[in-house]
């Protein structure tokens, strides 16, 4: 029994922090996990950086609220839906993903909380597991499911190692120099071919 985990931002939707930096023009939130590795380092990174400038959870939704999904991020999600079953490991925070969810079709997303104070404050935040799409991944092996794996980032390469085919979409030079092993895809027709021949 085979089951897809999908990363969220960079491969569906477009990078949230990027928006929000493009809206703030704070170019210090540019940073992802394409260049910073270590998950919890780069979230504390950016909440010090919207202390400082007094943003919190209100401004990142209106920028969010003008994300729309990738062109043909909807289609693909359906066409694979309805082949197999999908699971998106995403290190988002539910406070982030509904309404990219909604547009999504809801697919089932698995993903992380901030702790947000009464004024709106980003004060911090809950990883739903350490290494989550890691241990994911195991854990529905765990439950008898096959996975097959596709993401853009440094934190998605776990999931795409543990599982029985992984895949890269739309990802940097480097880390398609640093994993050659991993097919590299910039099209969803070519992903989708490719999840279709690993299932």
């Amino acid at each position: 029994m085979n089951i897809v985990c999908l990363d969220l931002e960079g491969v569906l939707v477009p990078e949230i922090w990027i928006a929000f930096a493009d809206e703030t023009k704070i170019p210090e939130l540019k940073r992802t996990t394409r260049d910073e590795p270590d998950y919890s380092k780069l979230m504390q990174y950016r909440l010090d950086i919207l202390k400082e400038h007094g943003l919190g959870i209100h401004e990142i939704q209106e920028t969010i609220g003008k994300i729309d999904p990738m062109p043909g991020a909807k289609e693909f999600l359906d066409e694979l839906r309805s082949i197999t079953q999908v699971i998106i490991l995403s290190d988002t925070f539910t406070q982030f993903a509904k309404p990219l969810m909604e547009k999504l079709a809801w697919p089932t997303l698995f993903c992380n909380e901030l702790e947000i104070d009464g004024n709106g404050v980003i004060t911090g935040f809950k990883l739903r597991l350490p290494d989550g799409k890691r241990n994911t991944v195991k854990a529905l092996q765990s439950i008898g499911f096959e996975t097959i794996a596709s993401g853009d980032s440094f934190n998605d390469l776990g999931m795409i190692e543990s599982s029985k085919a992984g895949f890269l979409f739309r990802t940097t030079d480097q880390i398609k120099k640093d994993y050659p092993q991993y097919p590299a895809f910039t099209e969803y027709k070519n992903l989708l071919e490719a999840i279709k021949g690993a299932l």
